[in-house]
C-alpha cells in the first residue's frame, strides 16, 4: 500500500473540499490510501483535538507518506500562516532527511480570480523543495486545465471561492483536484519501490 498525505488549511470550507476530490482521486488507484490531516488554527494546542474534520498532522504523518499533497487558502500570495508555522517546525525532518525524493503536489483557493493563487503555489513548494521533496503539477494533457474559466493551474489546482465565499468548487476545479491525486498515486508507488 502506498499513503498518500493530503494536508490542508481551510477556514471557509474550500480548501477542504479540495482535498476531499484529491483524496477521491488518491483512492482511485489501486493499492493507495489517503491521509487527510489538518494544521492547528492560531492559538489552538498542536495536540490538540480538532472539532470536526481530520486530525491535526504530526511529524510522524510526514514521515511515513509515500508522498504528500499540500493545500492552503491565499493569504496575500502566501500560505497561510498556520501551514507556514508547522512547516517552520519541520527542521529535524530536513535535517533527517525524511522527506527527500517523495513526490509532493499544492493546491489552494483565493477569493478572487487574481488574488494570488500562482505566487501561493509557488511559494508552497519552496519549502517541499527544501526538503528534498519532487514536486508534480498538472501537465496540459489534462482537459480541464485547457477548458476552465475559474480555477486551475499546471502548478496545482485552484478554486475561486468569491468574495463571499459563495462559489461551490467548478466541475474543473473538481476534475483537477480528483486528477492531480491520480497522478500523485501513480507517481507515489512508482518512487517508493
Amino acid at each position: 500500500m502506498s499513503e498518500v498525505l493530503v494536508l490542508y488549511y481551510s477556514r471557509h470550507g474550500h480548501v477542504a473540499a479540495m482535498a476531499d476530490h484529491i483524496a477521491r482521486g488518491i483512492l482511485s488507484v489501486p493499492g493507495s490510501t489517503a491521509r487527510l490531516r489538518t494544521v492547528p488554527p492560531w492559538g489552538a494546542a498542536p495536540d490538540a483535538i480538532p472539532d470536526d474534520g481530520p486530525p491535526f498532522v504530526t511529524k510522524d504523518d510526514l514521515r511515513d507518506c509515500a508522498g504528500l499533497a499540500l493545500g492552503s487558502p491565499t493569504r496575500f500570495g502566501n500560505m497561510a500562516a498556520p501551514m507556514k508555522a508547522f512547516w517552520d517546525s519541520t527542521t529535524d525532518l530536513w535535517l533527517s532527511g525524511a522527506l527527500i525524493d517523495k513526490p509532493a503536489a499544492v493546491f489552494t483557493a483565493s477569493a478572487s480570480l487574481h488574488g494570488g493563487q500562482e505566487s501561493t503555489l509557488l511559494t508552497m513548494m519552496l519549502p517541499l523543495l527544501h526538503h528534498g521533496m519532487v514536486i508534480v503539477g498538472l501537465p496540459y494533457s489534462e482537459p480541464a486545465l485547457l477548458s476552465t474559466t475559474t480555477g486551475g493551474t499546471p502548478y496545482g489546482p485552484s478554486h475561486v471561492a468569491g468574495a463571499n465565499d459563495e462559489r461551490a468548487l467548478s466541475t474543473a476545479e473538481r476534475e483537477l483536484c480528483t486528477a492531480l491525486g491520480r497522478r500523485l498515486a501513480h507517481l507515489a508507488a512508482r518512487l517508493s519501490v
